[in-house]
């Protein structure tokens, strides 16, 4: 069901040109996509937890930029297409890193039994939001608020500096929004 949803709303938004391979390539035996999970243990730590998320990003990010104060105050207002591309794409760094384990863990009785977890094995350390830039950017062009937008959607939680997460929500607000929703998605949604 995710999977299907994520195409419909990717092909009905993302027509630029590019988009049609970066689809494939999602689609592909290359690409684990739509059977990772979002983490190793956190949220939607589960198969098809990755596109879930992004589901739930782009549903969020929707619905901030349906409020009034954003729009008449903030005058933040980007395209249907932007606002898929930022929410659908954002985690696409997660593709091929999540590799099925176990880890041990008390049950209710207080004896250690084996779970079923993932590891992260990341074959190219490129960094977060700057890494699914990157493979983005091989397939489609992205605008600078799109590129800025998904660089820091970890916000502050991220590894990067303060200043410059704080500039490039200045700078870029759709920054800020998909930063709040990515927020809002993986904190109340995914808890």
């Amino acid at each position: 069901m995710d999977k299907e949803t994520f195409v419909d709303i990717y092909k009905k938004n993302i027509q630029r040109e590019g988009s049609e391979d970066l689809l494939n390539y999602l689609l592909s035996s290359k690409s684990d996509f739509f059977e990772a999970p979002c983490s190793t243990r956190f949220h939607l730590s589960e198969p098809g937890g990755l596109v879930k998320h992004s589901l739930n990003v782009y549903e969020c990010l929707k619905a901030y930029l349906e409020r009034p104060r954003v729009k008449e105050i903030y005058g933040m207002q980007f395209s249907d297409e932007t606002i898929a591309i930022v929410a659908l794409l954002h985690d696409i760094c997660k593709v091929n890193v999540y590799q099925k384990s176990t880890r041990n863990k008390k049950n209710d009785q207080g004896k250690w039994i084996q779970v079923p977890s993932y590891n992260f094995e990341d074959d190219l350390p490129y960094g977060h939001g700057e890494k699914s830039v990157y493979i983005i950017s091989g397939f489609m062009k992205l605008t600078r608020d799109e590129a800025f937008a998904i660089r820091y959607h970890m916000g502050f939680s991220g590894n990067e500096e303060a200043m410059n997460v704080g500039k490039a929500f200045a700078l870029y607000p759709l920054a800020f929004a998909l930063s709040t929703a990515d927020m809002e998605s993986t904190y109340f949604l995914e808890k």
